[in-house]
This record gives structure tokens, C-alpha cells and sequence, in this order.
């Protein structure tokens, strides 16, 4: 049964007995309302006054069935409560305890720093896509949103060192910095990259001016919500076929095609290889949109046949799944 239900009971109860001892004092004894009421709650409460008046002898048997049920109401509602309180707080520190267990044991997992709109939705996508994630908050109502969720989820200051070595900073693979103010998000970067400075991070920029700070305090990748949704809207009414493609390719729920960057390691047969060349050894047919370059951090789009590949470039591939799979066990 849950507590609304007992509580309904509840008041139902009490409003029952209070009626019963109130209307069989006023009937018995003939004392008013007001005396009524009063000597029905001192009786309940077993506080212990003395009678207004005296009592008959039928209104002593009649007081007697209250007392009875009414300490027994009081009881129960007070052992209910307790129960409630108690198996509440202790279900809390239980799930609370087992949720800290499994975030110790995280590996290669991504901080999300704020869990307001963007944060919220950081989360969603990540949770799409089957990848572990903390977030780390303090707000009481996001951090509900969290629960109801089943997300991990750490409360507290981003920006608080050890409350990021909870959220597992010193094994994470990345960190986004969400929260709602620029110098919030400048202190949980420096906080973060001083404890893991291999970390990569995704801050939010609320106003353009706070780009070049996000980016000195470590910063990889900084974007600004507005810019964003405005650059979206603007594609969405001059090429709006370009932007469902790419919503597909990105976001749809069941999605064929997928697009993912592939590091070239040092044991990659594609090394020193071409891009025709690289094609002829996937078999499966992954598409090499773009390649990133390690040492100019240049972006190459659309390579030609003849570009070459080398150890620690990043490859921005087109596929299935079973394309890229194939496409990054290669690499």
C-alpha cells in the first residue's frame, strides 16, 4: 500500500473517531460542541485533563470505547508515520550507497557538470546511446529529475574537487560543463583539468564573450546553445533536407546509418595508406567523410583518393554499424 493511500486512511480515521466522540458526548451528556470537541481530543491525545463536568455513568462507558479507540488511532497513526520516515530515509541512504558503489567502478565514463535544459538533454542523448554517465549537481529538483530517470548522479558543487573525484574525474574520458553561469563553468573546468588535464571538455558558452576565458581555462570544445539553435533554424528554412538527413543520421530512434571519428593507431594496416587504398581493405564499405589531422589539427573534408593516412589521425566515417565496427577494428 503506498503513503497516499494510508494517509487518505488516515484522515478518514481520525475524522471518524473525533465525529464519534463528539457526537455521542453531546447526545449523552448534552454539553456543547466546543466541550464536546475539546474533551474528545484531550482523550485521544491522552494528555490527561480532568473532566469539564461530571460525567453519568453512561458517559463513562462511552468514554472508556473512546479512549480505546482513540489511543489505539493515535498509535497506530504515530507508528505509521514513523515507519514511513524511517523506511523512506533508509531506502535513501541504501540506493544512495549502492549508486556510489556502481559510479566507483566506472571506467571511461563522461561528467555532465549541470543538469538544467542542456545538461538534461547531454544526458538523454548519451543515455541513447548506451554511454555511462555521471552528473554532477546541486539542485534538489534536478537531481530528483535524475533519479526518476536512473541516472547516476553525484550532489554537490561541479567545481568542488572532491565531489568530481566522487563523480570519478581521475578515470572519466571526458567532462561537459552545462550549468547556467560562464565563471561557474571556467571553475569546473580548471577544477577538472587540474585533477585529470587529459581529460576532454565540452563547455556551454552563455554569451560569445565568454568563449576565449572557456577555452584558457581548458576548454576543447566550447558552443553556445544560441548560436547553435540559431544556425539550425537558418538551415532548417534554406536547406531543410540537409538538416532531416542529418537528423536521421544523427538522432533518429531507429537509425540505419551512423556516423562516428575513429582514431588510426600505431598497429593500423591503414598507415601510410590512401584512401582508395583504405577503401579496397574495408571490405564492408564504411564512407571516409573527413580526416583530422594530428599534427596541424587540420580538417580535411572530402579527401581525395590519393590522401594518405597517418598514425594518430582521426577519421570521420559514414556507415552501418556493422560497417564501422569492421572500419575501427581496422584502425
Amino acid at each position: 500500500m503506498d503513503w497516499e493511500r494510508r494517509l487518505k486512511k488516515i484522515i478518514l480515521l481520525l475524522f471518524f473517531i473525533i465525529s464519534f466522540g463528539v457526537i455521542g458526548l453531546m447526545m449523552i451528556e448534552g454539553w456543547s460542541f466546543l466541550d464536546a470537541l475539546y474533551m474528545t481530543i484531550i482523550t485521544m491525545s491522552t494528555v490527561g485533563y480532568s473532566e469539564l463536568y461530571p460525567v453519568s455513568p453512561p458517559g463513562k462507558v462511552f468514554l472508556i470505547v473512546l479512549i480505546v479507540l482513540g489511543v489505539g488511532s493515535f498509535f497506530y497513526i504515530i507508528t505509521t508515520g514513523a515507519e514511513h520516515i524511517i523506511s523512506g530515509h533508509l531506502r535513501g541512504v541504501l540506493g544512495r550507497r549502492r549508486m556510489n558503489k556502481k559510479i566507483d567502478v566506472l571506467k571511461d565514463h563522461y561528467i555532465i557538470c549541470g543538469f538544467g535544459r542542456v545538461g538534461e538533454q547531454v544526458a538523454h542523448e548519451l543515455a541513447s546511446e548506451g554511454i555511462a554517465f555521471v552528473v554532477l549537481d546541486n539542485n534538489r529538483d534536478s537531481l530528483e529529475r535524475c533519479a526518476a530517470r536512473g541516472y547516476y548522479f553525484i550532489e554537490g558543487d561541479a567545481s568542488s574537487d572532491e565531489r568530481l573525484k566522487n563523480a570519478g574525474i581521475l578515470r572519466a574520458k571526458g567532462l561537459v560543463a552545462a550549468t547556467d553561469s560562464d565563471a561557474d563553468n571556467v571553475y569546473v573546468i580548471l577544477s577538472a583539468k587540474s585533477l585529470n588535464n587529459k581529460l576532454f571538455v565540452v563547455a556551454r558558452a552563455n554569451i560569445d564573450e565568454s568563449e576565449h576565458k572557456l577555452r584558457k581555462a581548458g576548454a576543447d570544445r566550447v558552443l553556445s546553445p544560441y548560436s547553435i539553435g540559431g544556425r539550425r533554424l537558418a538551415s532548417l528554412l534554406l536547406r531543410p533536407a540537409v538538416v532531416e538527413f542529418l537528423d536521421v543520421v544523427m538522432h533518429s530512434a531507429e537509425k540505419e546509418l551512423f556516423m562516428e571519428d575513429i582514431p588510426v593507431h600505431e598497429r593500423s594496416p591503414f598507415i601510410g595508406a590512401t584512401i582508395a587504398e583504405a577503401r579496397i581493405k574495408c571490405a564492408t564499405g564504411a564512407n571516409i567523410l573527413a580526416i583530422k589531422k594530428k599534427e596541424s589539427d587540420r580538417m580535411i573534408l572530402n579527401p581525395s583518393a590519393d590522401t594518405s593516412i597517418e598514425i594518430g589521425d582521426l577519421l570521420i566515417a559514414l556507415g552501418t554499424k556493422v560497417q564501422l565496427k569492421e572500419l575501427e577494428g581496422l584502425t
